[in-house]
């Protein structure tokens, strides 16, 4: 009996793990709209204290949390012939916080306001840490599960459909929240959110990922960081494409900063500022399935640049919008922009090195980024503060252009088919 190789299992699933990794996306984003770090945990977080740097702290927890410990996973990654065993053992790491969350929210009036946001700020560590554990296992498995023809496509599609039920579940949220009196209508939340996430879980555990017997693992291995040095000096094109993800934060800085200009400069209404979110999350839902399609078609280096010009056109528009009517479009193009940046850049990512090597580039592309991603929103913060927001506006318009020239000129698609 022939024994299937590895690309022939692959192929041989690929519908199936298509569909229920599909179904991950669509459940995590249904848990993540009842639990957004963004929204309802900053909501959650604003009946605690008053403090903006606090309040400012919570999405930049997640996103270092997110970035910084992939790269101190990559060796342990990059030596497994199966990633789902651990990928399950450590997503339960971003998900079970969110019951801490509903316990803090229902024993809040006993806790009191201080205990209660201490223990709030560990659990959202705990999160934030438990997804960058699990992240380079997990971007390793899809790009071993999803070929690299299907991949921008997949990434699209997932990020679409979570796009969607992440709507459906805010919308449920904020009627629970009006509702629901404090701090109830909080815990309600995070245990909807816990139960979506659980539902995402039992479709990851369903992937039916083949063990690599083809991997070539060595019985000594240098440090994450002397293998990542070594990728750095070898590999000019990835070393290109890093220089573009670490000033695309500084690009993008602008972005955190439209919602407080709207509401100061043409006196925004709340219902105005749920249209333009609104419009953000339908662009992203319809660029992600686009461009992740289209990127596997062109190659994703185009839509990067595209989104490099998105952000360059939306800081713009931002920084001479005659009446509140533009910052739609500013929205709009905002959302194309992040739509590039994440998922383009996740899926041109997994693209990089091979099965060996692949999970030290997605670490290198993420954990060096991650201070950045807290210095960029502080100098675009100290930049309006100085100088006002069209300024800041106006140093991510040129942050993009340098983005979109520097894609063009010194980074190639590492897909050759793509070139």
């Amino acid at each position: 009996m022939n024994m299937l190789s590895l690309e022939e299992s692959v192929r041989k699933h690929l519908k199936f793990n298509i569909t229920v990794n599909l179904l991950d996306g669509a459940f995590y984003g249904l848990g993540w709209g009842f639990g957004s770090v963004g929204t309802i945990v900053t909501l959650f977080v604003s009946r605690m204290t008053n403090s903006a740097i606090l309040i400012g702290l919570i999405p930049a927890i997640h996103a270092v949390g997110w970035q910084l410990p992939q790269l101190f996973m990559a060796n342990r990654v990059s030596r497994l012939r199966r990633y789902k065993p651990m990928v399950m053992w450590m997503t339960i790491h971003e998900r079970i916080p969110f019951l801490g969350l509903a316990l803090v929210a229902l024993f809040m009036t006993a806790l009191g306001n201080k205990a209660a946001l201490a223990l709030t700020f560990m659990i959202l560590i705990w999160q934030g840490l438990g997804a960058g554990f699990t992240a380079n296992g997990w971007q390793s498995m899809i790009a071993k599960i999803i070929p690299s023809d299907w991949r921008g496509t997949f990434f699209g599609a997932q990020a679409a459909w979570a796009n969607v039920l992440i709507s459906v579940a805010a919308i449920a949220a904020g009627f629970i929240l009006d509702k629901v009196h404090d701090p109830i209508n909080f815990a309600i939340c995070f245990t909807l959110t816990i139960f979506g996430m659980g539902l995402s879980m039992v479709f990851i555990g369903m992937t039916r990922e083949p063990e690599d017997n083809e991997k070539t693992i060595p019985d000594r291995q240098p440090s994450p960081w002397k293998g990542g040095l070594a990728i750095l000096r070898s590999d000019r094109n990835f070393s290109s494409y890093l220089v573009v993800r670490l000033l695309s934060q500084f690009a993008t800085m602008g972005f955190a900063f439209y919602i407080v200009y709207g509401l100061r400069r043409f006196g925004m209404s709340d219902l105005t500022a749920g249209l333009l979110t609104a419009a953000v999350t339908i662009t992203s839902t319809i660029a992600n399935a686009v461009m992740g399609w289209l990127g596997d078609r062109l190659g994703h280096r185009p839509m990067l640049i595209a989104g490099s010009f998105a952000v360059t056109l939306s800081s713009l528009i931002a920084w001479g919008a005659p009446s509140l009517n533009w910052m739609y479009l500013v929205f709009i193009l905002s959302g194309l922009a992040n739509v590039a940046y994440w998922t383009i850049g996740m899926a041109i990512t997994t693209e990089f090195g091979n099965e060996e090597t692949r999970p030290t580039y997605i670490g290198l592309s993420n954990t060096l980024v991650a201070p950045f991603t807290i210095i960029a929103p502080l100098l675009g913060g100290w930049i309006a503060d100085s100088a006002g927001f069209q300024t800041t506006f106006m140093v991510s318009a040129v942050g993009g252009l340098v983005c979109a020239g520097l894609l063009y000129w010194l980074v190639r698609d590492p897909r050759p088919r793509a070139r």
